[in-house]
């Protein structure tokens, strides 16, 4: 579920010189880009041209934008297409088989464009909703993610809290975490309505 109004609006704002509404559509979509290069198996180097490639396109061309909200389909076909340009520019004339294009990788090998879409949008989503946490949510979450697993009571030692009061601190900023209007957005539930409401 794409969040067509806050993509028109980035791009709405960003058409007017607004710096901070394009930084948000570069990070919001960077992601999409980086996983489409991946998908080609491009090098570092290529990855990086195909997205500074695709950004300046695409910032000389924000004022000829017919719907903004159909910007992410497009930024992933353009990505396809300049990775597939990519890999037939370093194609050797020697070169037996045919570099892979958008229209001879397996499907087993791609993922949709909506699909990578999608992980791009929550991605960008969970980004800013877990910024705009209390600080003491932020740590929480940050141990609790920590890979090895922390246990309660290095947790408890770390942050300086009961072990008892980890579960319901954890519950009570997962529950804000989830009425944050970027997660809302993506989950179909109300940022006003609580989980027990839902």
């Amino acid at each position: 579920m794409r969040d067509d109004s806050a993509v028109t609006a980035l791009v709405t704002r960003a058409r007017n010189g607004d710096t901070q509404a394009w930084h948000a559509l570069v990070e919001r979509y960077a992601p999409l880009i980086w996983s489409i290069c991946r998908r080609y198996r491009l090098g570092q180097a290529d990855a990086e041209d195909v997205g500074q490639d695709i950004w300046l396109h695409l910032v000389r061309h924000l004022d000829t934008v017919r719907d903004p909200a159909a910007l992410p389909g497009w930024l992933a076909t353009t990505t396809r297409r300049e990775c597939g340009r990519i890999l037939r520019a370093a194609r050797r004339p020697h070169d037996a088989g045919r570099a892979p294009d958008a229209e001879t990788i397996p499907d087993e090998q791609t993922v949709t464009a909506e699909q990578e879409l999608l992980a791009a949008e929550r991605h960008a989503a969970l980004r800013e909703a877990l910024a705009q946490l209390p600080p003491c949510c932020q740590q929480l979450i940050t141990l609790l993610l920590e890979d090895p697993p922390m246990s309660y009571a290095e947790i408890s030692a770390r942050l300086g809290v009961p072990v008892g009061s980890i579960g319901p601190n954890r519950g009570r900023c997962l529950d804000k975490l989830r009425r944050h209007p970027a997660i809302a957005a993506l989950t179909g539930m109300d940022s006003e309505t609580t989980p027990q409401d839902a």
